[in-house]
């Protein structure tokens, strides 16, 4: 099993308390260690302007400003966001901003791409609201345009939502050119979301990998319908990637989950969310599959492998305050997974 992990933006909360002149210090440091650890292959990001589970004035950093930073502040690491907004940015700037940070980069960015979905932002930014059949068939006339810039260095699109006649994109990301066995779309493109009659079709057109439900149950489900329609659209199933993404909430025993369950909570109840909404999320990650003792998330996540989910992105939410979570994780869990 491969693992990525989420660096800590503020996007969930986790810089509360941490003043904004020192933020990007600490998402460096994290960022920079975990470089340097070989059990990880590849650091993530989140595209969102406001915070979650509610708006606040709590900090968000932008995703793509963040890649190019990291991009040029590591150097082994694979670099990703899970996932970027198709709407947020015309497809054409965006492949040509993912081009730059490839090249940046030395060739290690992945894109994570979906349809969007956080309303509240959509409509502070100006973007409206779109219908989910339009922010699908956007995401669908975007990632063409994204393989077309990226393999050929020029895209032609008479789209119902983009129009673009002989857009360049040069240079063309190295890993379209330089590498050998280079991906089918340049950058290795992530057809993020479940969404069963148009998203997984999408993923099956045009993916590397995918992300979606990481429930036993979930996983399975989305999986065999991602399979169907590769046999519908003649493509090769077990050539795409099947990720998910993990809260991981690990202790060496019970005492200390709920050690760290208490500090997220805390975490909520300073950036201003009341005591039951805080209580709220701290719930709906109790039961949540990566949370427990390593014994506990290894016959999960070896479950999991089991139906085919090869590549764990893991998120911490703790990580900008304490690392010990992801030095338990790297020492207990990912060695058990990937020997």
């Amino acid at each position: 099993m491969r693992f990525g992990v989420f660096v800590p933006q503020g996007w969930r909360m986790d810089l509360v308390g941490i003043a904004p002149e020192r933020q990007w210090g600490v998402m460096l440091d994290l960022a920079q260690r975990l470089d340097a650890e070989e059990s990880w292959e590849s650091l993530w990001v989140y595209d969102h302007f406001h915070t979650t589970p509610e708006p606040t004035q709590e900090a968000t950093h932008e995703a793509w400003t963040l890649m190019a930073a990291l991009a040029a502040t590591t150097g082994r690491v694979r670099l990703g966001q899970m996932c970027t907004c198709m709407s947020y940015r015309e497809p054409t700037y965006l492949a040509k901003v993912a081009a730059t940070v490839d090249a940046i980069s030395g060739g290690r960015v992945e894109m994570g791409i979906g349809a969007g979905w956080y309303e509240h932002e959509w409509r502070a930014y100006g973007y409206g609201f779109p219908s989910a059949g339009e922010r699908l068939a956007r995401l669908r006339e975007g990632v063409e345009i994204f393989r077309q810039m990226w393999t050929t260095g020029s895209a032609t699109l008479e789209g119902e939502h983009y129009r673009v006649d002989g857009a360049l994109c040069h240079p063309r990301p190295l890993q379209g050119t330089a590498f050998e066995g280079s991906p089918r779309n340049g950058i290795p493109m992530w057809i993020a979301g479940g969404g069963e009659r148009k998203t997984l079709r999408i993923a099956a057109e045009y993916a590397d990998c995918t992300n979606f439900d990481g429930s036993p149950e979930g996983f399975t489900r989305k999986s065999e319908i991602l399979r169907q329609h590769c046999a519908d659209a003649g493509t090769d199933f077990e050539a795409i990637v099947r990720s998910a993404n993990y809260n991981v909430v690990i202790g060496r025993d019970e005492a200390e989950v709920e050690e760290r369950l208490a500090g997220v909570k805390d975490r909520f109840l300073r950036a201003g969310l009341d005591e039951d909404r805080a209580e709220a999320q701290v719930a709906s990650l109790r039961n949540q599959p990566a949370v427990g003792t390593p014994e506990q998330i290894v016959e999960t996540l070896q479950g999991l492998q089991e139906r085919g989910m090869t590549y764990a992105i893991t998120y911490f939410a703790e990580a900008a305050y304490d690392t010990s979570g992801v030095d338990l994780f790297e020492d207990e869990v990912i060695p058990e997974l990937q020997g």
